[in-house]
This record gives structure tokens, C-alpha cells and sequence, in this order.
């Protein structure tokens, strides 16, 4: 048992001082294993961490020192994740890819929704604005240089790409809220997990930007139509990730 603890832990001083003499990494976190599926076969020289109960997945993809982890759903699984990583790996910029409920009537199905700026839409907005972080508004904006990449990128993409906001909380809207939301907060897409990770990054500095594809709208809702789309919209998203990296790695 001591062998294979000390083994363990050579391992990780090796995945640690290998990236720290990399100029750049990169985190790509998705809430659901079968988002994050697209990306593993992508990913050159892979190890593996435990940590906090999330497998982190180290490695290469297009050239650039990337981790990918699958955060689990909802507002604190998110957090806790991201956190886990920033403390764990110290990456660059994170990215969240996956699927999302389209809110605007403008995105179709397995269409891609890149975040601008999100906000929880079951969060008061005093909560954020009045004690810390003390947010100049409930939004929380996406970095800019990645926004940059993610329009190059987007340039060259296959199917529809639509850039603006993100709304975040526990429910997943199906009628129920949804035209208040949209009321409220006029987004585009509405999901589980993005707001919260771009509050962690927001806090860490760490640059952040959010690349979703569409699995529900108003006309076709509903969680059975999210578990039928998922796996379709889940290779849509990284399509347009990994050229997003392709892009910063130029």
C-alpha cells in the first residue's frame, strides 16, 4: 500500500512539473460525462488525476496542455469542480462546453450557443451586488480574447453560431418559467452549471468563456428530448471547441 501511494505520488510531481514548464494550459469542463465523451479521443498523452471525487483528464490536444473533467450537474458541483481544478492544475482560461436548453426562439436544435455574459436567474440580484463579490451588475462577462477565438472559430463552422447570454440556476425549464426568464433576462440559452463556473473563474481571474449546443427549445422541450439530443449536440459544442483551441494555439 505505501508502494503504491509513493508511486501515486510521483506521478503527480511529474504531471505538475510537466505543466508548469508548458506556456500555456487549458481546462475544459463539461457538466455530464456524456458531454465531455468527444473530447477524450482528442486527447494526446493522457493521465489521470483524482481529486474531491472528479477524474481530471491531463494530456495534449492540438499541441496545448489541456484538462478535462466532467463536473457534475447543478450550481455547486460546478463551483466545486472548477475550484478543484484552479487549486489542482492552475490552468490559463477555462472553457465549459456541452449542451443547453435553447431559451430565444432564433437557435434550433443542435445549433451553438457561445456565452457573452451569464447570470444565475434564481439568484437575487442584492445577494451578488451588495456583498461579495460585490458584482457591478448580476453579469458575469465572458473574457474577451477567447470570445475573439470562439468568432474566428465560429467563422469556419459547419452549422449555425449565435453569440449572447446565459442564464443559470437549479430547474430544468421546460414551460414552467420560462417566459418570465426570458422577460427578465432576454437569453439565449439557459442551463445548469455556467454561471456558477464563471463566478469561481471571475473571483480566480482566470479568464472564462462558455460554448453550448442546443438540445431543447420551446417547441420540442422537455428531459426526454435533452437525453435523446444530448449526445448529437454534445459533439456539435466540441467541434467548435477544439477549433476554438486550434485557434489559440496559432
Amino acid at each position: 500500500t505505501q508502494s503504491r501511494s509513493s508511486a501515486a505520488s510521483d506521478v503527480y510531481k511529474r504531471q505538475m512539473q510537466n505543466m508548469q514548464h508548458d506556456p500555456r494550459c487549458g481546462a475544459i469542463l463539461c457538466a455530464a460525462e456524456e458531454e465531455l465523451a468527444p473530447f477524450l479521443p482528442h486527447l494526446a498523452e493522457e493521465q489521470r488525476l483524482s481529486r474531491a471525487m472528479l477524474t481530471l483528464h491531463i494530456g495534449r490536444i492540438c499541441g496545448l496542455q489541456t484538462v478535462l473533467a466532467a463536473t457534475g450537474m447543478c450550481k455547486v458541483n460546478a463551483a466545486l469542480a472548477v475550484q478543484t481544478v484552479l487549486d489542482t492544475v492552475s490552468p490559463d482560461f477555462v472553457l465549459n462546453a456541452g449542451t443547453a436548453g435553447g431559451m430565444s426562439p432564433a437557435l434550433g436544435l443542435f445549433e451553438t450557443a457561445v456565452t457573452t455574459e451569464c447570470a444565475y436567474h434564481d439568484v437575487a440580484e442584492a445577494i451578488l451586488t451588495e456583498s461579495h463579490p460585490r458584482l457591478p451588475s448580476v453579469w458575469f462577462a465572458s473574457d474577451p480574447d477567447l470570445l475573439a477565438a470562439c468568432r474566428r472559430a465560429a467563422e469556419r463552422a459547419p452549422g449555425r453560431v449565435h453569440f449572447g447570454r446565459t442564464v443559470t440556476g437549479e430547474a430544468f425549464i421546460t414551460d414552467e418559467g420560462r417566459a418570465e426568464i426570458n422577460a427578465r433576462f432576454a437569453p439565449l440559452t439557459v442551463d445548469m452549471e455556467t454561471a456558477a463556473m464563471a463566478h469561481v473563474c471571475y473571483v480566480n481571474r482566470i479568464p472564462f468563456a462558455a460554448i453550448r449546443s442546443v438540445t431543447d427549445t420551446a417547441d420540442h422541450s422537455g428531459i426526454g428530448t435533452f437525453e435523446e439530443n444530448c449526445a448529437r449536440a454534445s459533439a456539435v459544442s466540441a467541434t467548435l471547441v477544439l477549433d476554438v483551441l486550434r485557434e489559440l494555439t496559432r
